[in-house]
């Protein structure tokens, strides 16, 4: 990830935590209507998830250049993930849902320029819960 795409990231954080309830409503929403699939992935979710979720971007954008303050947080999902049967397949489900809901909510202010970087930083952490969920999976 580049130093550019961190700075939008880091950027965009305060707009986030302004608006963050928003967008993780909406993207269940989009998540369900348009991958109904998932829907049992979420079935013994608490009512917080939009908020829990919503806490892991802002915590994830304003830490961007300091994932190692994220550990803790991205083991608790690596083992939520685990024990609900998160998959690699889901995440781009995820990525089109939270991408869309980030425009929807942001209107003109999502420039393409900020869902290019969003996109980057979705997939690189993907990427790297795909990895240590893959792992997680084999000890299991």
């Amino acid at each position: 990830m580049t130093e550019n795409t961190k700075n939008i990231i880091k950027a965009t954080a305060p707009v986030l935590k302004e608006r963050k309830d928003e967008i993780t409503e909406t993207m269940y929403k989009i998540l369900f209507e348009k991958y109904p699939e998932t829907k049992v992935l979420f079935k013994d979710a608490t009512d917080d998830q939009p908020k829990k979720l919503a806490n892991a971007i802002y915590a994830y954008a304003s830490n961007i250049d300091q994932l190692q303050n994220l550990q803790k947080g991205l083991e608790t999902m690596v083992a939520t993930h685990v024990k609900t049967n998160i998959q690699a397949k889901h995440y781009p489900m995820v990525q089109d849902a939270l991408l869309t809901s980030i425009k929807q909510t942001l209107g003109d202010a999502c420039t393409s320029e900020v869902e290019e970087a969003w996109s980057t930083a979705y997939e690189f952490l993907a990427n790297i819960l795909i990895a240590k969920e893959k792992e997680a999976y084999l000890k299991a």
